[in-house]
């Protein structure tokens, strides 16, 4: 597969044949006037953000396309095998429906997704439709190797003003694995304008390792260096999706308590300390909120964990590790956040991960 460009640019206007991912994973933004039902308020702007969704690496891989996928949907008036597929993972070529059903339904206008390899991204981008545009890398080489935490938008919400991704290793710069990882881990960052308000907005969206806690601490110090640069310098809200792979408590809840100031963070690479630098007082004591927290409690609804393997019984594993944060910058408020349920009657779970949705108003 030939490799594409790296710049991060709006390739809507490319054959589809060379869409691919330029950086980014895992949140949505959904715009009321994009729904019937829903009056459009245009400052300040409401947009639903899905912080994120985890749609698990394609590890059946198949020949099947988007559009065979779509022929093979069952007549809609028949009635279900109920959990017929419970507690089995499926094909994503099966899934990719469920997961692009999702985020039609919910209205979203910006996503942030992880693990997703190139042909995921790819598909996402067809069944999503042609009002969205990505930005993403592979983690594996930077470009198309490797999963991406790809960021989609919607192009007639949004422009893309532009976007990067860097390693969370002590060569932030370079495709590079923090040692003692289980895998390279990157974060894709986007840059953004409202189109109705001029008011930008930046997305970062990671997928921090699922074995070294330091690892996680590094990363989130890194994101934190990030996120208060892009508060100081874009004059807008800086929003930060993920899956942590670590829950807000107990004995792996670094990268959670350092994101949020209850932990310092960890010296990193000096080379991205210089670049990422706003000025010594440029909002010193900048941290991350919890969107899940910060929402107002009757406006907080569906499921707590968001990860739950593929077993719609067994709990043990369950947990919250996937999150949607904001900086304490301000200019935004959420209204609301919900755990998706993931799961259709025939049993079918979508990802081991649920989707996460916040109503942001920035």
């Amino acid at each position: 597969m030939a490799h594409p460009p790296k710049a991060s640019a709006d390739r809507s206007h490319w054959p589809s044949s060379k869409r691919r991912l330029t950086r980014f994973s895992r949140a949505p933004m959904k715009v009321p006037g994009d729904c019937p039902l829903c009056e459009f308020l245009r400052k300040p702007v409401p947009v639903t953000l899905e912080h994120g969704y985890n749609l698990r690496y394609d590890c059946k891989p198949d020949q099947i396309a988007v559009k065979d996928s779509i022929a093979r949907l069952p007549d809609p008036s028949l009635q279900p095998s109920y959990l017929s597929l419970a507690g089995k993972e499926q094909p994503w070529s099966s899934r990719r429906i469920r997961i692009a059903q999702d985020l039609l339904r919910e209205c979203v206008a910006l996503a942030g997704f992880q693990e997703a390899l190139v042909r995921q991204v790819n598909d996402m981008q067809e069944l999503l439709g042609d009002d969205w545009a990505w930005v993403g890398q592979g983690r594996d080489d930077g470009a198309s190797r490797g999963e991406f935490n790809s960021i989609f938008y919607k192009k007639s919400v949004f422009k893309l003003i532009d976007s990067d991704t860097f390693w969370l290793s002590p060569t932030p710069f370079r495709c590079s694995v923090y040692p003692g990882a289980g895998c390279i881990r990157i974060c894709t960052t986007a840059r953004l304008l409202s189109r109705t308000s001029s008011q930008r907005l930046t997305l970062i969206n990671t997928h921090l390792d699922h074995l070294s806690d330091d690892q996680r601490k590094y990363g989130a110090s890194l994101l934190l260096v990030r996120g208060r640069f892009e508060a100081a310098t874009s004059n807008g809200p800086v929003i930060l999706t993920g899956d942590f792979n670590s829950s807000p408590t107990g004995d792996d809840s670094g990268a959670y308590g350092v994101i949020t100031g209850k932990v310092p963070p960890m010296q990193v690479a000096k080379e991205f300390t210089d670049k990422f630098n706003p000025g010594p007082n440029e909002l010193p004591d900048f941290k991350f909120l919890d969107t899940r927290v910060e929402t107002p409690k009757l406006g907080v609804s569906g499921n707590f964990a968001t990860f739950t393997g593929w077993s719609p019984t067994r709990t043990a594993e369950w947990g919250r590790i996937d999150f949607a944060f904001g900086g304490n910058n301000g200019r935004w408020k959420s209204t609301a956040y919900k755990v998706g349920a993931g799961m259709s009657d025939d049993g079918m779970m979508h990802s081991d991960h649920r989707p996460v949705f916040v109503d942001l108003t920035v």
